[in-house]
């Protein structure tokens, strides 16, 4: 397995939830965002919804280009199978409520399948939790900024991709 392109970028997953889609996919969905909270990674081709167990903590979001896509590490507290279509050739990683974190030039525009995998995702929500708990007093808001800018471990999705083929050409009622 040869590694072709890595992206990484961090991201606040306000209402617990980061995306990743196709540049030209400005649609969200509710079944694929009603599916990410069974499974923590869900899509529909074009978007993919990553749930976090808090909202505040930064993750890390990582995009992972190979010539064959690896196995999710043995470590890793969870995956499940992903795809992603970019006609464009551009993913976007998103912050629902405050845009996008970042984008990353895919090596050519098609369909990408792989494995979604995550790891801290109960740690980081453990520590959140904690953090909650200090006593309510004049710092307790540098307290909570401070905490949550600096946690003890990063809460971590990773998307490990291989190129599959080239995207579905559009119809012309979709022009």
């Amino acid at each position: 397995m040869v590694l072709l392109a890595e992206y990484r970028c961090r991201a606040t997953p306000a209402r617990r939830v980061v995306e990743v889609y196709e540049a030209d996919a400005h649609l969200s969905d509710d079944d694929a965002m009603a599916a990410a909270h069974t499974q923590v990674v869900a899509g529909n081709g074009y978007h993919l919804y990553l749930l976090s167990l808090q909202p505040d903590i930064d993750v890390e979001v990582a995009i992972r280009v190979w010539d064959i896509a690896p196995d999710p590490p043995a470590e890793a507290e969870g995956h499940v199978p992903v795809s992603i279509e970019s006609e464009s050739g551009i993913l976007v990683v998103n912050q629902l409520e405050y845009g996008p974190a970042g984008e990353m030039t895919l090596p050519r525009p098609g369909v990408y399948e792989g494995h979604a995998w995550w790891e801290n995702r109960q740690a980081t929500a453990d520590y959140y939790a904690g953090t909650l708990d200090h006593p309510t007093d004049d710092t307790f808001e540098d307290h909570l900024t401070q905490a949550w800018n600096n946690p003890p471990v990063t809460e971590r999705y990773v998307l490990d991709l291989a190129y599959i083929r080239e995207p579905e050409p559009l119809d012309e009622e979709d022009l």
